[in-house]
């Protein structure tokens, strides 16, 4: 592709898990990528591999700074995004949310780029409806320890459809389910992340509460096409739209199924399950599917085996 053609395109949190594999996507597509991160939980090892590329460049940034740069596209998925890392500094991760989307609204204004917020299944909180569509609004609890991610996106999908209404942005709203592959943090304190670490690791397998609460896990190549899907939608078409995997799986089910597939002798053990933690969430992708032709296609055993090759590589390094 002409560089005069290519499209510009900045990836806030580009060098966080899916950050990575949307740099890695966008580039093989043809576009010119710029990733921005301020390296709190992104690694500079999960984009190493792609800097020889020409057409690829990494900024050092906090979005909650004004950041003033030429682009057609943003994809805004800076903010942390396992308990552990955002409730560490539970103010910094409700600034990401809001300071972050309003300066990267605020960009994509200046430069008219249409721009996607990368939300979350968290904004439905412990939810009553089941499996959770987009019209459902969520039963959060807005003074409770995982506030500062629920309410810190929902605040940022308020920001983007205000700017959509009152400025005419072009925006784009993926609410991301739970996903799971190569580049996770080992110690994000993800369930599935956790459990593989642990299994092959030989240590206890922790489970929080009776094992029997459920999520729905996708694999990272099949959310990366997801977000590539909703973003060359129809203008018209702004989401909100749940990207996830509607194949349910308790924890313990998840759990031993591990075990199972890396051979390991580690031991289930039960603790108390953390407060506000969701018993259920399964997303309807009856929106995804009509409007962008998507759905999962990589089976989680499949998809397992892929993870836990990396984490098996990861740990003998």
């Amino acid at each position: 592709m002409s560089d005069y053609l290519r499209p510009r395109v900045l990836i806030t949190g580009g060098a966080g898990f899916l950050g990575s594999h949307l740099c890695e996507k966008l580039l093989y597509m043809g576009y010119e990528v710029l990733c921005v991160d301020n390296f709190y939980t992104g690694r500079r090892d999960n984009v190493i591999h792609l800097m020889d590329n020409p057409h690829f460049e990494v900024m050092r940034h906090d979005i909650c700074i004004p950041l003033y740069v030429e682009v057609d596209q943003i994809y805004n998925l800076a903010c942390p995004a396992s308990p552990i890392h955002y409730q560490f500094d539970p103010v910094q991760t409700t600034k990401t949310s809001v300071h972050g989307s309003i300066n990267m609204l605020g960009l994509a204004k200046r430069v008219k780029a249409k721009i996607m917020q990368a939300s979350t299944s968290e904004v439905y909180g412990d939810p009553i409806e089941h499996p959770q569509t987009e019209d459902y609004w969520g039963h959060v609890n807005p003074i409770g320890l995982r506030a500062c991610y629920d309410e810190g996106k929902r605040c940022a999908e308020t920001l983007f459809f205000d700017y959509y209404r009152q400025h005419g942005l072009q925006i784009k709203v993926a609410r991301v389910f739970n996903t799971y592959g190569s580049r996770m943090h080992p110690n994000d304190g993800r369930v599935v992340s956790n459990f593989i670490v642990q299994a092959l690791s030989g240590e206890d397998i922790t489970i929080y509460g009776d094992g029997l609460q459920t999520r729905s896990f996708c694999y990272v190549d099949d959310l990366i096409q997801g977000f590539v899907a909703l973003m060359q939608s129809p203008d018209d078409f702004t989401g909100p739209v749940n990207l996830g995997n509607p194949t349910e799986i308790t924890m313990r089910d998840l759990a031993e199924l591990i075990l199972s597939m890396t051979d390991s002798s580690s031991r289930i053990v039960y603790k108390s399950l953390p407060v506000d933690d969701p018993i259920q969430r399964r997303p309807d992708i009856t929106r995804a599917n009509a409007f962008l032709s998507w759905k999962p296609e990589i089976p989680l055993e499949n998809g397992l085996e892929k993870t836990i090759a990396y984490f098996s590589d990861l740990l003998k390094a």
